[in-house]
């Protein structure tokens, strides 16, 4: 633990020097939590109450859930669609509590389930009028409909269970009408592939469970070395089923054991996360100009996985350009560059998918290709590049610049379906296109300046809902890694946020065990948001960083 945590931000004087050793610390704690730092998920702690009550943590699980649930009935981020999927998997991951012989607590239970259902129907589900409504998940035009199918089959039940919890009777034999767009038609069709024997796409396999009882014990799908299926502890839950698995040694069953004792029962989304971690958190701090010693085994760890088509998160999901590029970026910078062929898989008419087949685009994925291109071109010279190689990369570079600016909303920012806060969008694209874009690039990256400037709350933070360290940071980034001499205004502006960056290092590394939810809400996308918290702590420490040296250089 740096010299930094765990102390009143009001009492802490920080220096170059602190922000470099807490950056250390940050970087051996990567190898101390090899499988990554990251928040819990509502979404994915419901899917193992209701899959695998057998799981060592049930009722923290169960507790979990009961203690997470907002005076308004829903859980997750209160706005726009963000509530629907933990939300959903909450009541029904309760309502599978209740029909269990011995249920803990039914009451409260029950009053629980009672809140969801009402909250979900009279608020959330109106107000989901259209696809449009819905933030850009992964799989939640297929989990949100198995939810409620699921839903509906326990209220269906509710009319004949022996003794039905007062609190449920208006429920019994009600059905919910899934929102807009939430037919579920694509549902049959997936459970129809898996149960033909046919080897599903990978990147459905991070999803799984949405296929019920056709996703147990498949053949024709093998966890990872890890232990893992689709990198998700619901994913795993759903293949294993709702017993203790026949082979006590089941790798499966191990993962999971070894995922809920690393955050006390309850269970993130995505894990491992080793390789998109270490990449981001190398990247960012060794581009804020932090003195790094990394170890061989880290560099080892993002060059090792790298094949034809670059790689992947971790174990278990398929490879994709955004984990790929982060770590070609890394390692250009740390100065062990990786030719950036393998991202040319990703390559389309336009610009950069994150994965083939992907259905929409990220702007995120485009900045990080950019980068990753670009600092390879820094670090190799042109001569020591074969000539028409050396052309095309050039011309990748100027392809993603086109891109990038003409995806630039007219008020000065980015938004990006992996994340919730256009400040990350707009920090990832301004920051590429200033430092490897061309002359054109000038006038987007002013223009995210300004919005930038024009957004700062009064407390001196920024954030789409609320002030977050994270947002600052990224806004912070925008305005001092986007000039060469930063304006007054920039640097007004980022002298006046540096009380919220070291709020957040008076705590631990935020989203170890869990997201702090009124300090650091969940900002990044997967089938729930979640919260990385050795990435937004990388991010906070590079900002920080920053405004010292460039109040450093002015005293100077």
């Amino acid at each position: 633990m740096s010299s930094l945590d765990c102390r009143d931000p009001s009492d802490i004087t920080v220096g170059v020097a602190d922000i470099e050793a807490a950056a250390r610390d940050l970087v051996e704690g990567l190898q101390r939590r090899p499988w990554g730092q990251t928040s819990t998920s509502v979404y994915e702690t419901g899917r193992l109450v209701t899959l695998s009550p057998w799981l060592t943590g049930h009722a923290e699980r169960v507790t979990y859930l009961l203690t997470g649930q907002r005076p308004d009935g829903g859980w997750g981020a209160p706005n726009n669609g963000y509530a629907l999927v933990p939300t959903l998997s909450a009541a029904e991951a309760l309502l599978s509590e209740l029909s269990r012989p011995a249920p803990r607590d039914p009451q409260t239970t029950a009053t629980a389930v009672d809140r969801a259902l009402c909250f979900l129907t009279e608020r959330l589900f109106p107000a989901l009028t259209t696809l449009d409504a819905l933030p850009d998940m992964p799989a939640i035009e297929l989990i949100a409909p198995a939810l409620i199918e699921r839903i509906n089959e326990h209220l269906a039940a509710l009319p004949s269970a022996p003794a039905p919890p007062a609190a449920l009777a208006r429920w019994a034999g009600v059905r919910l009408t899934p929102p807009a767009g939430m037919d579920g038609a694509r549902l049959p069709l997936v459970r129809e592939l898996l149960n033909s024997g046919a080897e599903p796409p990978q990147k459905l396999l991070h999803a799984l469970e949405i296929a019920g009882d056709a996703a147990v014990g498949l053949p024709q799908i093998r966890h990872e070395p890890t232990g893992t299926i689709g990198a998700s502890p619901a994913a795993t839950a759903a293949w294993l089923g709702d017993s203790h698995p026949a082979e006590p040694s089941n790798p499966a069953r191990w993962y999971l054991e070894t995922v809920t004792s690393l955050h006390d029962g309850p269970v993130p989304c995505g894990f491992p996360l080793t390789v998109f971690e270490r990449g981001w958190v190398l990247a960012w701090l060794t581009r804020a100009g932090v003195p790094l010693s990394v170890p061989p085994a880290l560099v080892l760890s993002l060059t090792a996985p790298l094949g034809p088509n670059g790689t992947s998160a971790a174990a278990g999901l398929p490879a994709d350009a955004d984990t790929t590029a982060g770590a070609l970026y890394a390692l250009a910078l740390l100065d062990v560059p990786h030719p950036p062929d393998s991202l040319w898989a990703y390559e389309t008419e336009s610009h950069f998918c994150t994965w083939q087949g992907e259905d929409g685009y990220s702007t995120t994925t485009n900045a990080h290709v950019l980068e990753a291109f670009g600092q390879f071109l820094v670090k190799v010279p042109a001569h020591r590049i074969e000539g028409t190689l050396a052309k095309r990369y050039s011309e990748t570079v100027a392809k993603i610049t086109n891109w990038l600016r003409d995806r630039q909303r007219t008020d000065g920012c980015w938004t990006d379906r992996w994340h919730a806060s256009p400040y990350y969008a707009t920090a990832c694209c301004s920051i590429a296109l200033a430092r490897f874009g061309d002359d054109a690039a000038a006038a987007p990256v002013e223009a995210a300046r300004r919005w930038i400037l024009a957004n700062q709350r009064a407390d001196g933070s920024w954030g789409r809902w609320q002030g977050t360290a994270e947002e600052t940071a990224y806004a912070v980034q925008t305005l001092l890694l986007t000039e060469s001499e930063p304006s007054h205004a920039s640097l007004r502006a980022v002298a006046r946020a540096e009380a919220k960056l070291l709020g957040h290092l008076a705590s631990p590394v935020s989203g170890s065990t869990g997201p702090d939810i009124e300090d650091e809400p969940a900002l990044w996308h997967d089938k729930d948001l979640y919260h990385p918290g050795a990435i937004v702590r990388a991010a906070v420490l590079s900002a920080l960083l920053l405004i010292r040296k460039s109040a450093n250089a002015r005293e100077r």
